[in-house]
């Protein structure tokens, strides 16, 4: 029996245990760093399989570490996070949420899943392999400066540095069997921009008396568009978005004082992603001060652009390929979505691919951050299997070039 074989039947006969392990965590879900509950839950998960671990890493993140024969030969670390949205679910499902306006709706419950499955797989089959394969469950994806940042800080990438890191996240879009990748870049850098534009208020009959911040919070988000449309380079993928405006206090016959502006910019370059930083800045105290108000234009830095290292993907779509059949390995677009997975790839040759979880028969549709999104269970007998592969793929290639 061919390795893989021995992997798919493994997952098959975890199978009832990844469904409980996914549908306790969807019914339990905690917010970006308040994940106390869930690291207990993979803790003991953890315990019971005998695998040892660290717990409390940046806060409520764990490490832990399967080895084979020769464990210092190399390390390859696989990543899951494990928090969820501030969303009421409304999906009506057996397992749905018991925490009133929280939700795994972005699909960790999902990735952690998987990743403690592919450690019992990895833990069955550790005297075929050599090397030690790194279990890395990550706090706060979903808040800045995002649990990956912390997860460095406190040293998962090192001692010994492993040879990449591997990732994985729930795709809607893709039918449950079918996986996708894409080399080079892939997801955009992700920041935080938060405006406050001062006028002087007054009546709305009156305008003459007044310096109008709703005026000028008009012009200025129609100004700053042109930073992407005229500064940016036509092949640098860039957007720039304002989702939320807000004046204090109110009414149809009313100038307030002061408008707020909350927005998102997202770019696959960083020398160009700080130079757009400081052109916006410019132009909107600029503008504001030209029409009589004031501005204050702050940036919250959050992600950097995800890269997906060259080699690393090729050989994870090699093993993807091995593993379901060429015909369910497809390629991905770009994407300015972010992931604070960006932050290992910036450290460590890095894979970040797609596990398809749709079933566009049953209507498991919903995109992920919808209080309608769920899954089709079958996806993860396919996201554990495949992520115990491609780590061993990754670890026996080392191996092979050890030997050399």
């Amino acid at each position: 029996m061919s390795l893989t074989e021995e992997i798919k039947q493994l997952a098959r006969a975890h199978s009832p245990a990844l469904l409980r392990i996914r549908r306790h965590l969807h019914q339990f879900p905690e917010l970006s760093f308040k994940e106390h509950q869930t690291a207990a839950f993979i803790a003991e998960e953890l315990g019971q399989m005998g695998v040892s671990f660290q717990g409390g890493v940046a806060g409520t993140g764990l490490v832990a570490h399967i080895e084979g024969r020769n464990p210092a030969c190399a390390t390859i670390a696989l990543r899951a996070d494990i928090d969820a949205l501030p969303i009421q679910e409304e999906t009506q499902a057996p397992y749905t949420s018991r925490h009133p306006g929280v939700m795994h709706a972005c699909g960790h419950d999902v990735h952690t899943t998987s990743l403690l499955g592919a450690a019992w797989i990895l833990l069955q089959l550790r005297h075929h392999f050599e090397g030690t394969v790194r279990l890395i469950f990550q706090p706060g994806e979903e808040l800045l400066p995002g649990g990956a940042s912390l997860m460095i800080a406190a040293g998962v990438l090192q001692n010994p540095v492993p040879l990449g890191i591997v990732g994985q996240h729930v795709y809607p879009a893709l039918e449950a069997g079918k996986v996708g990748f894409r080399a080079g870049q892939y997801m955009g850098s992700a920041d935080e921009l938060y405006v406050t534009v001062r006028g002087k208020g007054g009546h709305g009959a009156t305008p003459h008396d007044c310096i109008d911040p709703v005026l000028m919070s008009a012009h200025l988000i129609t100004a700053l568009q042109q930073i992407v449309s005229r500064n940016a380079n036509p092949i640098t993928p860039s957007v720039l978005t304002f989702g939320k405006i807000q004046s204090a206090g109110g009414a149809t016959n009313i100038i307030p004082d002061r408008v707020e502006l909350q927005g998102t910019f997202r770019t696959l370059d960083e020398k160009w992603r700080f130079e757009a930083h400081d052109r916006m800045r410019t132009l909107a105290e600029g503008l504001v001060q030209s029409m009589g108000g004031s501005c204050d234009f702050r940036v919250e830095v959050g992600y950097p652009f995800l890269q997906n290292d060259e080699k690393l993907t090729r050989l994870a779509r090699r093993a993807a390929e091995e593993y379901l059949g060429a015909e369910n390995v497809v390629d991905l677009p770009l994407r300015l979505s972010s992931e604070d997975f960006a932050f290992y790839s910036q450290v460590v040759p890095a894979c970040f691919y797609r596990l398809g979880t749709g079933n566009q028969a049953r209507g498991i549709t919903y995109p992920v951050h919808s209080s309608k999104f769920d899954i089709d269970e079958n996806a993860l007998e396919t996201g554990a299997g495949l992520m115990a592969w491609i780590a061993l793929t990754g670890l026996k290639q080392e191996a092979a070039i050890a030997a050399l």
